[in-house]
């Protein structure tokens, strides 16, 4: 689904985005995204450290078993 956008992609992109948005939105919308995505990353962390810890007691238990 990804696909590679590239320099002038990019470049399209943010044009777009300071004629959308204008200058002043701008960090207000970056920091935001940047927020969000923190936020999203710590979540699925803690999704992936419970899994994980869930696996080990399971092959704790079926090694003393």
């Amino acid at each position: 689904m990804p696909t590679n956008i590239g320099i002038p992609g990019l470049i399209l992109i943010l044009v777009l985005a300071l004629i959308l948005f204008g200058p002043s939105k701008l960090p207000q919308l970056g920091r935001a995204i940047g927020d969000t995505l923190r936020e999203f990353r710590n979540s699925t962390k803690h999704v992936v450290d419970d899994v994980a810890e869930d696996k080990k007691k399971e092959e704790k238990q079926s090694a003393q078993a």
